[in-house]
């Protein structure tokens, strides 16, 4: 063999080696229930994303799958950032408007991350599965999704690049004088040591009430009354400066974009956290218009954390006669199911379990729009051992960081010269723990979670015209009748829709026939109707109640190529022809 023949034959046996192995490689892993096999867009769910980090996943969401999703930006942030919506729904089917539409949101407080990477999940699950599973097929070709992992995308960025605590900053980057001294946000978090997190400081001291659990460190043990203690607590970590005795108190400033929507909103002295007006805030702005141009979204999911909740409205004691009982049973029926899928996770009322919330998000799309919204608050300490908190969450917390996450949830203390308190020691728990999940929870409670907001889309109307019966009636007259019928639990108009009309009728339209009368059926046993005197071949109907019927009747004097059609704001668009 010469050398040509040698290379020749050299580069085949590779060619058929690499071959061989990416078949190899294919075939040496396998289909897990419930999971995608084969994803176009590769996503890890055990870490979290800045906004910019969600937007890139978006869109390559949206071009990997051009058929079922489509990407706008639906507003600014304060800071000019977009406010991007990903539309999913199988658009061979339908336009999305022309379907129910289930509204989906994250992050709307800073520090409540998750919600971004489960919002997301959602859109990367639907369009991932539906290939594959007759389910999402289905649900996408009845149904659209309006998901925005996060409307407060600088403060999102904001918690993470910057140095903050779990809980702050919850608002938004709208500047504020949060200390009453006339300058606005001079005070910027101080992180001594640099790590990126604010934690505690404690200072060695004669009349200190606390000390280090000599087996464990990273725990302060409050002494006895007649014990001598070694340390004091100063609070958070941070440096004074504006001799006020307080850390940190003033820096973007304390405001709560959930008190900013436009229902029983209330000013600050009576609503901590409210701001000038309802939607003094761009970003909520930009999502309240949106909502009120698409009033076929019938549903809505809002993911906040944590303490693992299903939570519905009202959001105050004063509302309580907003939510009609026929509503809450629905409300109710779906909530329950909720706490079945999420274990840890409780169904609850805003105010009659938690407390007093005037001016939220829940409230503003189910009193001013009619939706159907639950807002679930991601993360419960169940999650951790599969049981309730034992000596309390602090306890469970270090055991979590012990046994679970191996030291990398806490900073530990090291002394630090401070400018002020002199010698500390500065320590405790990241950012990034307790509210939020550990990577390793991550996946599992997004996909909880968003199942059981896929069952509340589910149960979104479908309507279908399930019989159509004619009568001969004599003298070149025929009755007509057609029963509409909702497959879904929830009704093409809630009751506060009703109660203050916020959407049009739903129409049944009769075509191919001369119509000399159109009726409402209201009771065929008793032979009650209601006659529509105008445009009698268009009737409009109040309500096609989940799980239930509405008949229409036309007498027409001849018919041609007859066709029924049902076109509902949020119940979307049913036909049948004979």
């Amino acid at each position: 063999m010469n050398i040509k023949q040698t290379l020749t034959a050299l580069a085949l046996g590779a060619l058929a080696f690499s071959s061989f192995d990416l078949s190899a490689q294919q075939e040496n892993y396998f289909r897990a229930i419930g999971t995608p096999h084969k994803p176009k867009v590769e996503i890890a769910w055990n870490r979290y994303y800045s906004s910019e980090g969600l937007w890139d996943w978006m869109k390559k969401i949206a071009q990997a799958h051009p058929n079922l999703a489509k990407i706008e930006s639906i507003g600014k942030s304060v800071e000019g950032r977009d406010i991007l919506t990903i539309t999913i729904t199988d658009f061979s089917t339908g336009k999305d408007t022309d379907k129910p539409a289930m509204w989906i949101d994250g992050n709307i407080h800073s520090n409540e991350i998750q919600g971004g990477e489960f919002s997301l999940y959602a859109a990367w699950y639907l369009t991932e599965m539906h290939a594959d599973n007759q389910f999402i097929k289905q649900l996408l070709k009845d149904k659209t999704f309006y998901i925005t992992p996060t409307i407060n995308p600088d403060a999102r960025n904001n918690f993470f690049k910057e140095p903050n605590t779990a809980s702050s900053p919850r608002s938004g980057m709208l500047v504020l004088d949060n200390d009453g001294d006339g300058e606005n946000g001079e005070d910027r978090m101080d992180d001594l040591d640099g790590d990126g997190h604010i934690t505690m400081m404690i200072r060695k001291s004669s009349t200190g009430r606390f000390i280090k659990d000599p087996l464990d460190p990273r725990r302060l043990m409050q002494v006895g009354p007649d014990q001598v203690g070694e340390y004091e607590m100063l609070g958070q970590e941070g440096i004074d400066n504006d001799g006020d005795g307080q850390v940190n108190e003033d820096g973007i400033g304390y405001y709560d974009p959930n008190r900013d929507w436009g229902w029983n909103w209330q000013p600050d002295y009576i609503q901590r956290g409210a701001l000038k007006y309802p939607f003094t805030l761009p970003e909520n702005r930009a999502v309240m218009e949106f909502v009120m141009k698409h009033p076929n979204i019938a549903g809505a999911q809002s993911f906040h954390n944590s303490g693992g909740m299903i939570l519905r409205g009202p959001g105050a004691e004063e509302d309580v006669n907003t939510y009609n009982r026929e509503d809450i049973r629905i409300y109710d029926a779906i909530g329950k199911i909720g706490e079945e899928m999420i274990p840890g996770y409780r169904y609850l009322t805003v105010y009659k379990d938690l407390y007093s919330v005037f001016g939220g998000e829940l409230d503003w799309f189910y009193g001013n729009r009619g939706i159907f919204t639950y807002s679930n608050e991601l993360m419960v300490s169940y999650l951790y051992f599969n049981k309730q908190a034992g000596r309390g969450n602090q306890e469970e917390q270090l055991k979590v960081d012990e046994l679970l996450t191996f030291g990398d949830a806490f900073v530990n203390y090291k002394e630090f010269k401070h400018p002020q308190f002199g010698m500390v020691e500065i320590g405790g728990f990241k950012k990034t723990f307790g509210r939020a999940h550990p990577g390793f929870l991550l996946e599992q409670d997004a996909h909880r979670n968003v199942a059981f907001t896929l069952y509340h889309a589910y149960h979104t109307p479908k309507l279908s015209i399930t019989e159509v019966n004619e009568v001969d009636l004599g003298g070149g007259l025929k009755e007509v009748t057609a029963t509409i019928f909702n497959e879904r639990m929830v009704p093409t108009h809630a009751s506060q829709d009703l109660k203050y009309q916020i959407e049009r009728p739903d129409y049944v339209t009769i075509s191919g026939a001369k119509v000399v009368a159109g009726f409402v059926v209201t009771d065929e046993d008793m032979k009650k109707y209601t006659e529509q005197i105008a445009s009698p071949e268009k009737i409009a109907v109040a309500n096609i109640p989940g799980m239930g019927a509405v008949k229409v009747r036309w007498i027409v004097s001849s018919t041609q190529n007859m066709r029924i059609t049902v076109d509902s704001a949020k119940g979307g668009k049913a036909s049948w022809k004979k």
